[in-house]
């Protein structure tokens, strides 16, 4: 043979080889790289984190009962004070005119009284005497020693004796009416006599101070707010006052405990429970209807003393709401959402597999090509990894964790689930051909 015809007989067989190795290659299904976990038992917590602020458990505004000028101011912002300690004093000199001119306008009205029971009893004593003329000269009459003039003049003088006292005693009654009257109005003016000295009911910190020695404070009307002075808050009991979404309020109860952390006291974290669960929406000034999420206040005591807090620090609570120990856990990311066809006994129905190869796909089908007592429906569910290939798993759902998904049923410890690549998952159909590769894991 020669030359010419050796080599065109290798070049021959090298490209039929190529031909066979190419083929071979195409053939070979590769499979999608994808990352896993084992499913195990763990311990989880669902959290529903809201946000907020520090309140007071108890706060105290002081506003002025009596309008007047501030002439003592003993505190300023930032003071402890203790219960009855004097805080500040509205100049009591109108009050005390108003005091002394009640005071004196009861004096004569007492007076008065006075002098009209002194009235009756004089009366009372000239109808005595008139009563015992009557009854001497009655005596007389009947031994023919009077006349009836004088009998008829006695009995007149009893009669008026007896008008004048009843006219007196009449007279009486408005005057002690008058009295009563006096010294309600006096009492009306001690007791704002009284206000003008104003002292701490708590023991507390004086957290705002709104008025300065020689201002004037304004009292309340109907249409207009009074003077806010002093703002007095006992911060030896602290709660958070937060705002939680109306999807996470039906998981939130009373009593369940809580970590708080406060923005201005970083790395550190406080305990707490939730006491208070608001009834009605909170009504944000500038809501917008169709725009605004509508929140709930959720109170969270603070469990121990917090140092150098501040009403209106802002603070997170994080509410744990559920715990379980020793739960069937999957990877949040490892769940997808698809569409399965199911019979009338709730089974699923498998559909035929797209075969990947052909240039088009085979058309999918329509609730309208169900066949009778199968329904079609979005199903929760994870990606096993089984004989290489991707099998969907459809799983119930408990609580969600925070890097956790408790599931109540479909997988069970050591299924291997796909986690991601995320796009992979969200695009990975049932039965695809993956190669695990967890050395791309971080």
């Amino acid at each position: 043979m020669s030359r010419k015809n050796v080599l065109i007989a290798l070049a021959v067989v090298i490209v039929a080889g190529a031909v066979v190795g190419a083929n071979f290659y195409f053939k070979k299904e590769k499979g999608l790289p994808v990352t896993t976990d084992v499913i195990k038992a763990r311990d989880l917590e669902a959290v529903v984190s809201a946000s907020g602020k520090i309140q007071p458990k108890r706060l105290v505004k002081i506003s002025a009962e009596t309008p007047g000028r501030v002439v003592n101011l003993a505190v300023n912002e930032g003071d402890r004070v203790h219960a009855g300690q004097f805080l500040l004093q509205i100049d009591p000199k109108s009050l005390q005119r108003r005091v002394e001119g009640n005071s004196a306008s009861l004096q004569a009205a007492e007076a008065s009284i006075e002098q009209l029971r002194q009235s009756i009893e004089t009366a009372r004593a000239q109808l005595l005497q008139a009563q015992q003329n009557l009854a001497r000269q009655q005596d007389l009459w009947k031994q023919q020693l009077t006349t009836r003039e004088a009998l008829e003049k006695a009995q007149n003088d009893v009669k008026v004796a007896e008008s004048s006292v009843q006219e007196r005693e009449k007279q009486i009654r408005p005057q002690e009416s008058r009295i009563n009257q006096e010294k309600a109005t006096l009492e009306s003016a001690r007791y704002d006599l009284s206000k003008v000295r104003m002292e701490s009911p708590i023991e507390g910190i004086v957290t705002r101070r709104n008025v300065q020695e020689g201002e004037t404070a304004v009292i309340g009307t109907m249409n207009n707010a009074g003077t806010v002075l002093l703002e007095l808050a006992d911060m030896g009991v602290i709660q958070a006052e937060v705002e939680v979404d109306e999807t996470n309020l039906p998981n939130v109860q009373i009593g369940q405990l809580a970590k708080i952390t406060i923005d201005a006291i970083p790395d550190k974290s406080f305990k707490g429970h939730v006491s208070e669960i608001g009834n009605s929406p909170i009504q944000a000034a500038t809501q917008t209807a169709g725009t605004q999420a509508t929140n709930f206040k959720v109170v969270v005591m603070l469990d121990e003393q917090v140092p150098s807090v501040r009403p209106g620090f802002t603070c997170t609570a994080d509410i744990t709401t559920a715990t379980r120990k020793e739960a069937t856990a999957v990877p949040i990311p490892a769940v997808a959402v698809r569409e399965l066809v199911y019979d009338a006994n709730g089974q699923v129905v498998k559909e035929p597999k797209t075969d990947k190869r052909r240039k088009t796909p085979e058309p999918v089908a329509v609730a309208a090509e169900l066949k009778p007592g199968q329904t079609r429906k979005e199903t929760e569910g994870v990606f096993v990894v089984r004989a290489g290939k991707a099998e969907f798993v459809p799983i119930k759902m408990g609580i969600a964790g925070d890097k956790y998904f408790e599931v109540l049923g479909g997988l069970k410890s050591g299924d291997e689930v796909i986690t991601g690549p995320y796009n992979s998952v969200r695009g990975m159909t049932d039965g695809d051909v993956v190669r695990v590769d967890n050395k791309a894991k971080k």
